[in-house]
This record gives structure tokens, sequence and C-alpha cells, in this order.
């Protein structure tokens, strides 16, 4: 039997942040629509920078994401402490996103096909980052700890989980479009995003799996009972 590698449950936090905020990135270059769970606080971010210029796409995250903490809150009936920290993750999600942004941004892009490229290489990266957030203690974004806790809490798989709230946050992207542009203009969500809707609780699940068959995540660091109290 091939013995597993150890993986840093840490350093799978570390790394799951940066990937996930460069598949952002990469989405937004493609245009064929951001990912379901981001869409939201992006059209925020495109509306509200009209008249605040300063108010960018890492800033948008972390203050819906503070509305988000509220709600887990409430559906939960109790406030852990670890939910503190999952807005410090969002903040720190919101300035490495707006770096990978400005960093994106200078990559060629070759029409139709690098279009295609940079679309999937951000499902990808999405899919992988979240992967490596589920494994770890440390309080991820606020959306993947609604998605962690409420899992925990009723028992149910965690990707059929992450399928639901996708598809919600989805639904809530098409409603802000529809608000902010209007029925005739599609802006951040669009075919893509519904693509990316339907196969990330998939994808999500295939990531795990590798990760699981070559992996033991272990913590490093004594950290864990705060985040989990």
């Amino acid at each position: 039997m091939k013995t597993k590698r150890v993986f840093p449950s840490e350093l799978a936090y570390l790394i799951g942040i940066v990937v996930l905020a460069f598949g952002s990135a990469f989405m937004e270059k493609a245009d064929f629509g951001m990912s379901m769970v981001v869409a939201p606080a992006y059209l925020i971010h495109l509306k509200v920078s009209e008249y605040l210029p300063f108010y960018s796409f890492g800033m948008s995250e972390y203050v819906l994401q503070a509305f988000v903490l509220v709600a887990l809150g409430l559906v939960m009936r109790k406030f852990k402490k670890g939910y503190l920290f999952s807005f410090v993750t969002a903040v720190f999600y919101g300035i490495i996103l707006d770096l990978s942004m400005k960093l994106v941004s200078f990559l060629p892009l070759s029409g139709l096909p690098g279009r295609f490229f940079y679309y999937l290489l951000g499902i990808f990266c999405c899919a992988v980052g979240i992967s490596l957030l589920f494994h770890t203690y440390i309080a991820p974004e606020a959306y993947d700890l609604f998605v962690k806790e409420l899992a925990a809490k009723t028992g149910k798989d965690i990707n059929k989980i992450k399928t639901i709230y996708d598809i919600c946050s989805c639904t809530v992207g098409l409603m802000l479009s529809f608000a902010f542009y209007g029925f005739g203009k599609f802006v951040g969500v669009k075919a893509g995003t519904i693509f990316c809707a339907l196969i990330n609780g998939w994808l999500i699940s295939l990531c795990s799996k590798f990760f699981e068959s070559r992996y033991s995540f272990e913590d490093k660091l004594p950290f864990r009972p705060f985040f989990t109290e």
C-alpha cells in the first residue's frame, strides 16, 4: 500500500486562498461569466465603483461576506469564534484577488480560444482552491464556511450542499444583473456562470478525491481548538 505524503492543513489554507483568487481573476478575464459564488459581489463592485472608484472587487467580496457570516450565525443559532476569523480570511482573499486581477490583466488574450483557455483554467483553479479549503481547520471564506457548517449540521454530503449553494448564488447573481442592467443585457452572469454552477460541486469532489488519495492532511500548528469552538 502506497504511503500518503503529509500535506500541512495550514499550507492547504494559504494555497487554497491564492489559487481561488487567481481562478476568479482568470474567469473575469475570459468574460464568459464569473463563478456563481463571486458573481453577486462582482456585480455590486461594478455598480458601486461607478460612483466610488476605490470600491474594488476584493473590497466588495469581504463586505458581502460580512453579511453571509451574519446569515450563518442566524442559521446555526450560534456564533463561533472561528466565524470571526472567516472575515479575516475574506479580507486576505480580497487583497489577493485585487492583486491577481492586476497580474492577470497583463497576460495576452488571443481571441475566443484564449478566452476559452482562461475560462477553463479559472474553473479548475476555483475547484482546486475550494477543495483545499475544505481540508483545513482554519476558517475559510464565508461562502465556503457556510457550506461546511451547514453540511456538518445536516449530515449531508458537502459536495451536494455546495452545488445547492452555488445554484442559489447564481440565481442571486442573475437577479442583480437584471436589476442593475435590465433584461436585455447579461453582466457578470453569463452562460459560463450557469455551466460552472452545474459542474463545480462535481469538480470539487474530483479534486478532493485526488488529494485524499495521495495526501494526508495534518495540522502542524496547535490552533485547531480556536477555530472549532
